[in-house]
């Protein structure tokens, strides 16, 4: 018996000793399933975290053996993906359409209608604006008028954009408050009218900005409080990382100031607008780049949007035989932005949408990159790419960056507009393969903020929740390349690669937890995919406690 507990003590101090010499972490997370996303894409199962940072990740027992926390969370074999990037989104927009009026899903102009009503009643704002309106989802798919708008609100400005931002509804007090002229030439942009000569209030790609404009910002503490709330319901869908795609220097520095006081916690890479006054300042100054905070590229305009007919296109849409939609400037603007981003070595990221305007703007990086580089400038959406223009995204190393969604939205009316050429539109694995790579996102506000539903777009092309029938499936991704367009593709095509996009030894400790394993489920096991926590540099952000 005294054998027995003197071999008992031994063991308690063999194992006290064992665990004094184990290194002390912030966090452990163990008991799960891991896919790193690294480069042979290997899977672990406990990580040890410090500060922000991964410090060791592999097997169960290999990093429960080594290392010891206070804080120490069991998965119980849940999945665990590196943090969700959207790589083309537009998050401070989406902040202030919180603030709005939100005309997504509407069946109908006479439901957007009611539902700016509803909303003028709650809110005494000085403006009425809205955005979310997609006449393409309606019985009756033609463009709606301002006439009802001037008999609710004579006098109060109205501005309700529609869901991509390049079309309009404005009211005639908009009009008026704006000082806008029906005779002014816009460049790059139309105000429709009537047969009379009258504006209809419809307006189209450079037009909207004509409003747009003269409405007045939110005040300082609404504007945080949406900037909050929009961080938050991007946690709650696994995001931990964004590029905004296209703001002015004032906007960026907001966000940054938010960030600078902690209360901003998103890691953000901000394209400056090639518009912004400010823009020769801004790239003199140098690019700006720390672990949450990415400045170093311009955003350009070519054209407008499919749904609006204002995508730019080499021949003339199918449905309307007149409209060849419009490039938004000059080639001269073009390529002297073009200059400036090489030579001042921003990235030049443009807003592509047709195929006209994909071959100016590749033809145009070409003639500035001359071949192969390591620039990573990006198209954004190349989402009509003529055969012929395909291979030049790897001739200039060029990275697409598409958004799946819209692939899927856009499906049921797509060859309305194009004809046979639709099969020239939304080629993701086509684009992959140039330089595999391929950099997905949503383009919210546009399109909903959940990136689950962009990999399953990618993946299934399909709309999560639908039975319709898969859009150009011969396009799709495989999980494991739309799993790296979410993560580190976005990373590498922003220049960050080295400290995230992937779960690794001294990369920083973002991830999501999810309740299914996205890598296996059977596709109509995705209606119940949930995240379970988000954690960014290993501290936990949003809990789901449903």
């Amino acid at each position: 018996m005294r054998n027995i507990v003197l071999v008992s003590l031994a063991l308690g101090f063999i194992t006290s000793c064992s665990g004094l010499r184990k290194e002390k972490v912030d966090l452990i997370v163990h008991n799960g399933t891991i896919y790193t996303v690294n480069e042979t894409n290997e899977k672990a199962e406990a990580m040890a975290i410090r500060n922000d940072s991964i410090i060791a990740i592999g097997a169960e027992r290999e990093i429960m053996n080594h290392f010891q926390s206070k804080n120490t969370v069991d998965l119980r074999r849940k999945f665990i993906y590196p943090g969700f990037t959207d790589g083309h989104c537009h998050f401070y927009g989406y902040a202030k359409s919180l603030l709005k009026v939100d005309l997504t899903g509407t069946n109908s102009w006479d439901e957007c209608l009611k539902k700016t009503k509803a909303f003028a009643q709650k809110n005494d704002t000085k403006w009425i604006t809205g955005r979310g309106w997609d006449q393409n989802d309606w019985e009756n798919n033609d463009f709606p008028t301002n006439a009802e708008l001037n008999e609710l609100f004579p006098n109060k400005p109205v501005l309700l954009q529609r869901i991509d931002g390049h079309a309009a509804i404005a009211n005639q007090a908009a009009f008026e408050a704006a000082g806008v002229s029906v005779s002014e030439n816009v460049k790059g942009g139309e105000i429709k009218l009537d047969d009379n000569g009258k504006p209809t209030g419809l307006l189209i790609d450079n037009a909207v900005s004509l409003i747009s404009r003269s409405e007045p910002e939110p005040e300082s503490s609404q504007l945080r409080s949406a900037i909050l709330e929009a961080q938050q319901n991007c946690f709650a869908v696994g995001l931990t990382s964004l590029s905004d795609a296209g703001l002015p220097i004032r906007d960026i520095e907001v966000m940054r100031k938010m960030q600078q006081d902690s209360a901003l916690l998103l890691r953000l890479y901000a394209m400056i607008s090639s518009t912004d006054p400010k823009l020769d300042s801004v790239l003199k100054s140098g690019f700006i780049q720390d672990k949450s905070f990415t400045l170093r590229s311009i955003k350009m305009y070519a054209d407008g949007a499919l749904g609006s007919r204002g995508a730019a296109l080499l021949k003339p849409y199918s449905d309307d035989q007149d409209n060849y939609g419009l490039i938004l400037n000059d080639e001269e603007y073009f390529k002297e932005i073009a200059q400036k981003a090489n030579e001042y070595d921003f990235q030049l990221n443009t807003h592509c949408i047709g195929d006209s305007a994909n071959r100016l703007i590749l033809d145009i990086y070409g003639e500035v990159l001359k071949g192969t580089n390591d620039k990573r400038w990006k198209i954004e959406h190349a989402q009509i790419v003529n055969e012929a223009d395909v291979s030049k995204f790897q001739e200039y190393t060029i990275i697409p960056s598409v958004q799946p969604t819209h692939a899927t939205s856009d499906g049921p009316w797509a060859p309305e507009r194009l004809g046979d050429r639709v099969k020239d539109a939304y080629i993701y694995s086509t684009l992959l393969d140039q330089n595999r790579i391929i950099n997905l996102g949503t383009d919210f506000p546009v399109e909903g903020i959940d990136p689950l539903k962009t990999f399953y777009s990618a993946v299934f092309r399909t709309e999560l929740g639908s039975d319709r029938e898969p859009f150009q499936p011969e396009e799709s991704l495989t999980r494991e390349e739309a799993l790296r367009g979410m993560t580190i593709w976005p990373a590498l095509s922003n220049f960050e690669e080295s400290y995230k996009g992937s779960l690794e030894k001294g990369k920083l400790a973002d991830f999501v937890v999810l309740n299914k394993n996205i890598m296996t489920a059977p596709q109509k096991a995705f209606e119940d995919v949930e995240v379970v926590y988000t954690y960014l540099g290993g501290k936990k952000v949003y809990e789901n406690t449903k």
